[in-house]
């Protein structure tokens, strides 16, 4: 890793190399800051996590190649839907309506540490940046002109001092409790399993889109998000079940085979339970310290905006940082979280929440309802449009820009 500019305070620090922590400092990089990156992990991580970019997204990483990357790595989505199983009955929604209002008119399926791969190579021998894995931060102070972060790396407790201090360590994110800013919000009690398995849906469940959330009757609902020669199927068991038990092979077997039953078991690659939560930081600013992605709001990952709203935040932040650098007046930082927090809280967490309570329907009443009222809105122009805007995140995007 270069180490050129290793010893300077005139730089701004990062803690997290994830996708937000990544674009942040790519962002500044670019724009001629010295940039720190300090990450706990020795590498990149790849798990399982968030899969989908929306169009604005792609829109913002394309100048710099990484959307063409995604792409020839990914599987472009042209449509999602809402389907009801085994009927196949649906409301499906084209995202070639927004063609006039993002270059890229449809979802990408692709695995977030694909981003930060992209990233990562940029930085690696970019002249304005440095980055440290393996550094666990575990601190910080402040004071009026700069901010000091204390980690650990190899054994030895170590401090890096800069102008800035952007907080991208995730959900327990250390920096954030640090400075005591509350995490509001609640952690629903259900628990999913995410699951991978090579077998090829599509070629059995007719008109099926690679985004697909699904109503079963009288059994667990399921999502199916399909990648690259696999699918990922989030599977809601019974809530009276135990999640040790929803993880076992056989109960995830079962789980597929009630959605395409076959003669042969499934392939499954991984499988891993998550939690799902819904919070948000009391505040995204606290002096020289800034929160950006799942350090500042989580939210259901139906609907897939979490990630997306994270890399959103560092955009929005690098550019206001890169100004001020410039010579502009330091309240124009204030205005990140003028934009940015009522975005994940009316937009991002809102709609992921009503996204989680449509899954969770179990009666057969009310889906009717809800699928007729998707039909509805997919049969009027004007209301397909506004509502393809919003779940592409562009409405709120629009929103906060006008914030001043």
């Amino acid at each position: 890793m270069p180490t050129k500019i290793k010893d300077t305070d005139d730089c701004v620090l990062v803690s997290g190399a994830g996708p937000v922590g990544l674009t942040a400092a790519f962002c500044l990089a670019e724009a001629g800051i010295a940039v720190r990156v300090f990450e706990a992990e020795a590498d990149i991580v790849e798990d399982l996590r968030a899969s989908t970019f929306h169009p604005p997204t792609l829109d913002m990483l394309a100048p710099s190649g990484i959307t063409a990357e995604l792409i020839a790595q990914g599987l472009i989505c042209p449509s999602w839907q809402v389907r009801l199983h085994p009927s196949g009955d649906k409301a499906e929604f084209d995202l070639s309506v927004l063609k006039g209002d993002t270059g890229h008119p449809y979802r990408l399926q692709c695995e977030q540490w694909r981003l930060s791969r992209a990233l990562l190579r940029r930085l690696k021998d970019h002249p304005n940046a440095s980055l440290q894995f393996g550094a666990t931060v575990t601190g910080l102070v402040q004071d009026g002109e700069g901010v000091e972060v204390m980690f650990d790396h190899a054994g030895a407790s170590q401090r890096a001092r800069g102008r800035y201090l952007i907080a991208a360590d995730g959900a327990r994110s250390v920096l954030r409790q640090v400075l005591a800013i509350p995490f509001e919000g609640e952690t629903y009690p259900e628990t999913t399993i995410l699951a991978t398995t090579t077998f090829a849906f599509h070629e059995h469940l007719p008109g099926l889109s690679n985004v697909s959330y699904c109503w079963r009757e009288g059994a667990a609902n399921f999502s199916l998000l399909r990648l690259p020669g696999l699918w990922r199927v989030s599977i809601y068991p019974p809530e009276d079940r135990p999640v040790e038990e929803a993880l076992e092979a056989p109960a995830i077997e079962a789980a597929l085979q009630a959605i395409v039953p076959r003669n042969e078991r499934y392939e499954v690659l991984e499988r891993r339970p998550y939690r799902v939560h819904q919070r948000i930081a009391g505040r995204y600013r606290e002096g020289r310290v800034f929160l950006a992605g799942d350090a500042a709001h989580l939210n259901s990952p139906s609907g897939g905006m979490g990630m997306n709203g994270g890399v959103h935040d560092a955009f929005n932040l690098a550019d206001k940082i890169a100004r001020v650098w410039r010579g502009a007046d330091e309240a124009l930082l204030d205005l990140y979280e003028r934009q940015r927090r009522p975005a994940a809280l009316e937009q991002i967490i809102a709609q992921a929440d009503a996204n989680r309570a449509r899954m969770r329907e179990r009666d057969s009443r009310r889906r009717s309802e809800i699928l007729a009222g998707l039909k509805a809105i997919i049969a009027d122009p004007a209301r397909l449009h506004a509502h393809l805007l919003k779940t592409s995140m562009i409405t709120g995007l629009r929103q906060a820009g006008k914030v001043q």
